[in-house]
């Protein structure tokens, strides 16, 4: 897909988010589109962030390296991918975001990995919701834990909650599990945690997520079209 089609893609994106949005009864603004460019070249990113697409999110480290060096840097990235522990380093240097934090030994190794002169790192913890061994994140019920753990860590915020759900084309079952990831979030908070972030929602599922409230939507598809075949790990 070439950038010509971009501005079509994101006043779609944009118009579903709004819609959605209005029938919560929730500002526009309370909702992040997060562009999910894993497998899209550089000049795609390039010309999303030209329409006002600030925030940047990545899967492949190596992939995303060499795209944060050749881009802006006043885009913010994300890294929403599975965190492996031998790559919690550039992890921890270059991305203001992490979404998929599921093991203290991984939290602790981006908050002893931070720089110290770099704002904390935002953090979400990833939930994984039916147990899906395919699947990374935390059990709901090892959820509490594990976040009042990461919270105590230095050089790290834990802003709050991710969930890569079972894939549902009926919008009350997805409505189901995003709720789910809605009520840890608000049991975490009654405990004291102070989180502000749900991270969940993507391109066939974002309405859902938004009535649900959703602070941070993934949308890749929607947004550049389908991926390239090549994606470095």
């Amino acid at each position: 897909m070439g950038p010509q089609n971009l501005p079509e893609r994101l006043a779609e994106v944009r118009r579903r988010i709004a819609a959605a949005a209005a029938a919560a009864g929730r500002p526009v603004d309370s909702i992040t589109l997060l562009g999910v460019s894993k497998g899209q070249p550089p000049e795609a990113v390039r010309a999303v962030a030209a329409l006002g697409v600030r925030d940047i999110g990545e899967s492949y480290l190596q992939e995303a390296l060499a795209k944060k060096a050749a881009l802006p840097e006043e885009l913010t990235w994300h890294y929403i991918g599975r965190l492996q522990s031998n790559k919690t380093r550039p992890v921890a240097e270059e991305f203001a975001w992490v979404h998929a934090v599921d093991r203290l030994k991984s939290a602790q190794r981006l908050a002893e990995q931070r720089p110290y002169h770099a704002p904390a790192l935002n953090v979400c913890l990833q939930v994984n919701l039916a147990g899906e061994p395919t699947k990374g994140g935390v059990e709901l019920s090892r959820l509490p834990e594990l976040a009042a753990a990461v919270a105590a860590l230095p050089r790290l915020k834990l802003r709050g909650l991710m969930c890569l759900p079972p894939e549902e084309t009926d919008p009350a079952r997805q409505r189901h599990w995003f709720a789910l990831l809605r009520n840890a979030l608000d049991a975490l908070n009654r405990a004291g945690l102070g989180l502000d972030t749900l991270s969940m929602g993507m391109s066939g599922d974002l309405e859902a997520a938004i009535l649900e409230g959703a602070t941070i939507v993934r949308i890749g598809t929607a947004l550049f079209g389908p991926r390239t075949p090549h994606a470095a790990a």
